[in-house]
C-alpha cells in the first residue's frame, strides 16, 4: 500500500539534466512507493517565456498557500541565450524572484559520507550557510555609461519634503555604474530566522560583513543583528552558544581553520560565493543541500547547484552521464519530510530518512559518480553512470522499504 500525501507538495520542474533527474526521481524512487499529492509549475525556460513569466510568481505564491516547496534547477538566460533560443527576453532569476516572494533566508548545509573526505583537513562538522535571499545586486539597477556625466543617487521622500541627493561619480570616460537596496524588515527577517536556526540546532553563529569600508549599508546589517541577538541573549546563554560579528575576511580565514559546525550567515551575494566553496570543500556542490525558509515558516527545498548543461548536451547525444542526483534527491526528500512533520505523517518522514540512507549508503560502497570519484578515500576505481546509480539507490531503497 502506498504512503498517503494529505496536504499539496508545490512541485517546481526545471531545465537540462536536472530535469531528467527530477523525472527519474519521480517514476523510480517516489510514485511506486508514494500516493503523491503534488501541486506541479513548470519554470523550464520555454514555459516561463510562453506566460511572461507569470509561472514563476504563481509557484511563488502556491508555496506561499501550501506551506512546502520542492524546485528543480533552472536556467537564467543572458542575452545571448535570448538570441539563440528565440526568447522574449533575458527573463530574472526564478530563484531571485521566489526569494523576495517569501522573503526568504537560504541555508546551504554539505552531505557528509564517509569516503568523502572535506578537503580542508581542519573540517570535521557541516558548516551551514545562511544566505539573505533578498536584495543586493541581485535586485539591482546599472548601467553601462558610455560618455562622460555626473552619477548621482536621488532620495525622494514620500511625504513630500526636499530631496536629497548624493553625488556617486563624474565619468569623464565609460564605465558602469549600479545601485543596490535593502529593506530592514528583510535584514531583521534574516536576523530573526538564523537566530532561531542557531538556537534550533545548538550551533555557534557567525555574521560576516565589510562594515569597515560600507559603514550605512554593511553597518545596518551588523546592527540589526547585534539587536536582535540582545534580545535572545539569555537563549544564547542557556543554549551555550555564541554570536559573533566578523569582517568577511577575517570570516573566510577562520573558516578554513576551523573544525566547523557553526552557522555563517552571509549577505545575498557572498552567501552564493561562500556556499559554493563550502561544498566544494566538503567534496562537491552535488553534495549540499538547500532549502529557502520565510519568516512566517514556508520552505522550498532545491538543489545547490544548476542545470548541468555540459551533461545535458552529452545526454542528448544518446551518451551515458555520470551526474550526480544526491543534491536533486535530498531536495525531494526535505520536502517530504517538512510535508510529512506538518502534516503529522510520520510514515511520509520515515520513507524520505530511508531513501537518504539509501543514497548515502549507495556512494559509501563505492557507488558513485565522477565528482565524487575524483575526491573519495578509498578511491574509486570506475565512476558509476546516472543510470547505475540510480539503480543501486533503487535496489537499497526497495530493501529498506520491505
Amino acid at each position: 500500500m502506498k504512503i498517503e500525501m494529505k496536504t499539496p507538495l508545490v512541485e517546481i520542474d526545471g531545465d537540462e539534466m536536472t530535469r531528467i533527474i527530477w523525472a527519474m526521481t519521480k517514476e523510480r524512487l517516489l510514485e511506486p512507493f508514494i500516493d503523491l499529492n503534488l501541486e506541479y509549475y513548470d519554470l523550464s525556460l520555454s514555459s516561463r517565456d510562453e506566460t511572461d513569466d507569470g509561472v514563476t510568481l504563481a509557484a511563488a505564491k502556491a508555496i506561499k498557500k501550501h506551506g512546502v516547496g520542492v524546485k528543480c534547477a533552472t536556467i537564467t538566460p543572458d542575452e545571448a541565450s535570448v538570441k539563440e533560443k528565440g526568447l522574449k527576453k533575458a527573463w530574472p532569476s526564478p530563484n531571485g524572484t521566489i526569494r523576495a516572494y517569501l522573503d526568504g533566508t537560504i541555508f546551504r548545509t554539505p552531505i557528509l559520507v564517509r569516503n568523502v573526505p572535506p578537503m580542508m583537513r581542519p573540517w570535521k562538522k557541516p558548516i551551514t550557510i545562511a544566505r539573505h535571499a533578498y536584495g543586493d545586486i541581485f535586485t539591482n539597477v546599472e548601467k553601462v555609461v558610455s560618455e562622460p556625466g555626473k552619477v548621482t543617487l536621488v532620495y525622494t521622500p514620500t511625504a513630500g519634503g526636499q530631496p536629497e541627493t548624493l553625488f556617486v561619480h563624474e565619468f569623464n570616460e565609460p564605465g558602469v555604474v549600479m545601485a543596490v537596496h535593502n529593506l530592514e524588515s528583510s535584514i531583521r527577517s534574516f536576523a530573526r530566522v538564523c537566530i532561531a536556526f542557531s538556537l534550533e540546532q545548538g550551533t555557534n553563529l557567525w555574521l560576516g560583513v565589510k562594515d569597515t569600508i560600507s559603514k550605512t549599508y554593511h553597518g545596518r546589517f551588523r546592527e540589526i543583528f547585534r539587536q536582535e541577538v540582545e534580545r535572545r541573549k539569555e537563549a544564547f546563554e542557556a543554549a551555550g552558544i555564541a554570536y559573533e560579528s566578523l569582517l568577511i575576511d577575517d570570516a573566510v580565514a577562520r573558516s578554513v581553520r576551523d573544525e566547523g559546525g557553526f552557522l555563517w550567515a552571509c549577505m545575498n551575494y557572498e552567501g552564493d560565493l561562500m556556499s559554493d566553496m563550502v561544498a566544494s570543500g566538503f567534496g562537491s556542490l552535488g553534495l549540499m543541500t538547500s532549502v529557502l525558509v520565510s519568516p512566517d515558516g514556508k520552505y522550498e527545498f532545491e538543489a545547490a547547484h544548476g542545470t548541468v548543461t555540459r551533461h545535458y548536451l552529452r545526454h542528448l547525444k544518446g551518451e551515458k552521464t555520470s551526474t550526480n542526483p544526491t543534491a536533486t534527491l535530498f531536495a525531494w526528500t526535505g520536502g517530504l519530510k517538512k510535508r510529512g512533520e506538518l502534516d503529522d505523517n510520520p510514515a511520509l518522514v520515515q520513507f524520505a530518512v530511508a531513501l537518504e540512507a539509501a543514497v548515502i549508503e549507495t556512494i559509501e560502497s563505492g557507488v558513485a559518480t565522477g565528482d565524487l570519484a575524483a575526491v573519495s578515500d578509498p578511491p574509486i576505481e570506475r565512476a558509476s553512470t546516472l543510470d547505475e546509480i540510480m539503480d543501486a539507490i533503487e535496489q537499497r531503497l526497495k530493501e529498506k522499504i520491505s
